[in-house]
């Protein structure tokens, strides 16, 4: 099939691209296009303007700020996978961007179209959960801070209005004692995943640990806040076979997957306790040592 017929502009600053989003409540932004032309040659989408934001140039790039990594919304998977500032910086980012897909997949797609599309089983809303992190949005009336816990209203949809860009994604910077961990399982190497568990934490210099967020995806209509299930794990400076199963059971008690031809409710709910249990093995080590997952 084709998609209908529509108008396409491509605009070559921030200032046009909101220009353009405003005149019309039927635009849709074309970054990858991996999610979205796909769609609509089904005709399950049918926007009536397409506005072109690869020219954008200050949609690109990374860098730190005060505190906090700034990301551009077009940083392409691949750029985020093996760009040395950003597996130095921000090595669970760099780790999760490999776990998209293929690589001509991960050439064309971008942060900031993964986490707008707000699919339920992709792997950078549930990251963006987990680190507590926000995106930056513009639109006419100026620009708005919208954190994660805020953003996804359900499968494929946010709180992003019609005529907002979604200009950046931020995260705090990592410090000495962070871990990550992001463990998933996909039938196949290159499909999306079954379910998917990311766990972050921070150990102290004593190796207690005294922070632990934890997310999930394919559990959910939306990407699932499962930080509860490690609260047992504060104040912990060892991390026993036993712990890291018991974090297992909890993550499995709060997530509610859906039931499909890919898995059973039940299914996912032992997927999600063994990859819980997987990730937060794997962050309590990199806490230890270099930190978020620094030398993948």
């Amino acid at each position: 099939m084709k998609p209908p017929r529509f108008d396409y502009v491509a605009p070559a600053s921030v200032a046009e691209t909101i220009e353009a989003l405003a005149g019309t409540t039927e635009a849709r932004i074309l970054a990858g296009g991996q999610s979205l032309v796909p769609l609509m040659n089904l005709r399950l989408a049918r926007p009536t303007l397409l506005v072109d934001v690869n020219r954008v140039a200050d949609l690109a790039g990374f860098e730190t700020r005060n505190g906090t990594l700034r990301f551009g919304a077009m940083c392409r998977h691949r750029f985020l996978e093996t760009d040395p500032l950003v597996r130095r910086e921000a090595p669970i980012v760099a780790k999760t961007a490999g776990m998209i897909g293929h690589v001509h997949i991960r050439n064309r797609g971008t942060l900031g179209g993964s986490i707008a599309h707000a699919d339920p089983v992709a792997e950078f809303p549930a990251l963006l959960v987990a680190l507590g992190g926000r995106v930056i949005a513009g639109s006419t009336g100026g620009e708005r801070a919208i954190p994660a816990a805020e953003l996804f209203a359900g499968p494929f949809t946010t709180s992003l209005e019609p005529e907002e860009l979604l200009s950046a994604v931020e995260v705090p910077a990592h410090t000495p004692g962070d871990g990550g961990g992001f463990a998933e399982f996909a039938r196949r190497h290159g499909d999306f995943a079954t379910a998917g568990v990311v766990v972050i934490l921070h150990r102290d210099g004593s190796g207690a640990c005294v922070r632990l967020r934890a997310a999930g995806c394919g559990l959910g209509p939306t990407p699932v806040d499962l930080s509860a299930a490690g609260e047992f794990l504060l104040g912990e400076s060892a991390l026993s076979a036993g712990a890291a199963a018991e974090l297992g059971r909890r993550t499995a008690a709060l997530a509610d997957p859906p039931g499909d031809v890919h898995g059973s409710k039940e299914y996912r709910r032992e997927l999600a306790a063994v990859l819980a249990a997987d990730a937060v093995r794997t962050a309590w080590q990199r806490a230890g040592s270099t930190g978020w997952g620094a030398g993948d």
